[in-house]
């Protein structure tokens, strides 16, 4: 007999009935996909918001529309997240066979799992799964982008540095067949003004691969970090789809949650990115919020010309590349005091 791990926050985090979730889920991808230029590849990898979708969804879906061409392809997703509830040290696996959402059931790959479990730092606790809304949220994006065919390794990452998590996330790589989703949000409960400074700063630091951010700057800091010191081993480069908070969606904005949406591509499709651009217009034209990736360039290429920074502008471009600024352009910067 399968065991099966139950919707902890479905009717509350999210729809909890189907079809109000698919229309839901409809929705907010195809604004994701009007608001996204042109992917060049399918990311190995993505960062993603874990809230109430009326809250994150619509940079979820941002991430989630950039994995839609790897339908098929896609079998397996390592989907970590950060402890909510119950702590524990190190990773932990659910013990589960299944995982349910209103949307019906995904299997977990137990091959997957018990090359996890030999892992050090890596335990089977089903009591740090039962109530995690981090990982359970992601599950109905993944049924609807990926199929309910994938298979899902789950790890919730606890009392872990960036190593452990770095490990286990290089030992369940695989091929073009896995994708690995990282969930986390970034500020917390700070006023919008001071969230929209404070999670740029961090989304830089993202898009530089830094596998040091604090957790007061993400919540998920933990696999974050261990995926994006994996990120640094292998080569990736980092792709900003969109930054935003509770209160540009339906928040309070005295306190609010910063959300983003990142995806990380492998070496080999590093160079896509200036054949997309010679693709014309259509396959590079600046999203919307071009400007949350121009804002950070260009404070640090003026942090450079004053000394504050070292540095070519090559390496201030690394890890922030989307093939939208390789068209010929222009943007206008103004200094205060």
């Amino acid at each position: 007999m399968k065991t099966v791990r139950r919707p902890a926050v479905a009717g509350s985090f999210y729809p909890g009935d189907a079809r109000a979730l698919k229309r839901m889920l409809a929705d907010l991808l195809t604004r994701a996909r009007a608001q996204l230029s042109a992917a060049p590849a399918v990311p190995k990898a993505v960062v993603v918001p874990h809230a109430g979708y009326v809250y994150s969804g619509p940079m979820a879906a941002r991430a989630y529309a950039r994995l839609e061409a790897g339908r098929g392809r896609i079998t397996r997703v390592v989907l970590l997240g950060p402890t909510h509830r119950v702590p524990v040290r190190g990773l932990a696996l659910p013990g589960a066979d299944q995982l349910a959402t209103p949307l019906g059931v995904l299997n977990v790959d137990a091959a997957g799992c018990a090359q996890a479990a030999a892992l050090p730092g890596v335990t089977t606790a089903p009591e740090v799964h039962a109530w995690e809304h981090s990982l359970e949220v992601q599950l109905p994006f993944i049924q609807t982008v990926l199929g309910a065919d994938v298979a899902v390794v789950p790890l919730a990452a606890g009392d872990a540095s960036a190593r452990t998590v770095a490990d286990a996330i290089n030992a369940l790589w695989g091929g073009p067949e896995t994708v690995i989703i990282i969930s986390s949000d970034l500020s917390h409960y700070l006023p919008q003004d001071l969230a929209v400074t404070v999670d740029a700063e961090t989304v830089t630091r993202i898009l530089a691969l830094d596998s040091s951010i604090p957790h007061d700057r993400a919540c998920g800091a933990t696999p974050l970090d261990g995926m994006l010191l994996a990120a640094q081993e292998h080569g990736m480069r980092a792709e900003l789809l969109g930054r935003c908070t509770s209160a540009d969606t339906a928040g309070d904005p005295d306190r609010v949650v910063g959300y983003c949406a990142v995806a990380l591509h492998e070496a080999a499709t590093a160079d896509a990115e200036p054949a997309a651009a010679a693709a014309g217009p259509q396959a590079t034209e600046p999203p919307a919020d071009a400007g949350d990736t121009l804002l950070p360039l260009a404070r640090r290429a003026i942090a450079r010309a004053v000394g504050a920074e070292t540095g070519t502008p090559a390496e201030l471009l690394a890890g922030e590349r989307p093939a939208w600024l390789y068209r010929p352009g222009a943007a206008f910067v103004t200094l205060r005091s």
